[in-house]
């Protein structure tokens, strides 16, 4: 397959989330005292508390989505990251990259504040699910195959990860941005596909 657009994969973006990531991490740690668990009140301050994003706190929609509530948590979600994000670095320029991880966070944690209750939550998740709901649908439908598989994919997924303690919002949200726009870029990229044959003779 020979891409007609430049991928973004020689900025490294992955690479870079996951470190802006950890080192967030390191420094509500430092902060808070404790590497297992982020401290409650570091999470009020940089996590998303819908209350007080309405009292004026509206960067919490964007640094919530760089905070994690403990190291397991970071741990799963970079894992995730790595998969999906290296995935997309062969698809997407970098403007579209970050285009779909930051859109994709900032609308799952408007989707929290929006429709969810007066809850505390954090975490790239919603990003994440962005980021693979873009990856999914943008294989099948640059080479004009069905969607459905990817639809059904994709929200198999969403369901699986539904439970307590669990910002479903935020992932719903992240998962249905990162559709949408993985979607589009597919419909307005056309992918050329080159076969190469190799022939042997052999006496």
């Amino acid at each position: 397959m020979n891409n007609v657009f430049k991928s973004s994969k020689k900025f490294m973006p992955t690479y870079l989330l996951i470190a802006i990531n950890i080192a967030v991490y390191a420094y509500t740690s430092i902060i808070g005292g404790n590497f297992m668990e982020t401290d409650y009140y570091v999470l009020l301050q940089y996590g998303q508390s819908n209350s007080f994003v309405m009292s004026g706190g509206y960067w919490q929609l964007f640094t919530a989505m760089f905070v994690h509530v403990g190291l397991v948590h970071l741990l799963g979600n970079m894992f995730f990251l790595l998969i999906f994000g290296l995935r997309a670095e062969d698809m997407f320029t970098i403007q579209e990259y970050l285009l779909i991880y930051l859109l994709s966070g900032l609308t799952g944690n408007l989707l929290t504040l929006l429709f969810g209750p007066d809850m505390l939550s954090a975490g790239a998740s919603g990003a994440i699910f962005g980021m693979f709901g873009a990856v999914t649908i943008f294989v099948r439908r640059a080479v004009g195959q069905s969607i459905l598989s990817a639809l059904m994919y994709s929200f198999f997924l969403l369901m699986i990860n539904i439970g307590p303690n669990v910002n479903n919002l935020a992932h719903f949200g992240g998962l249905i941005i990162g559709l949408l726009i993985g979607y589009m870029l597919a419909t307005k990229r056309k992918i050329t596909i080159t076969y190469r044959y190799n022939y042997s003779y052999y006496k």
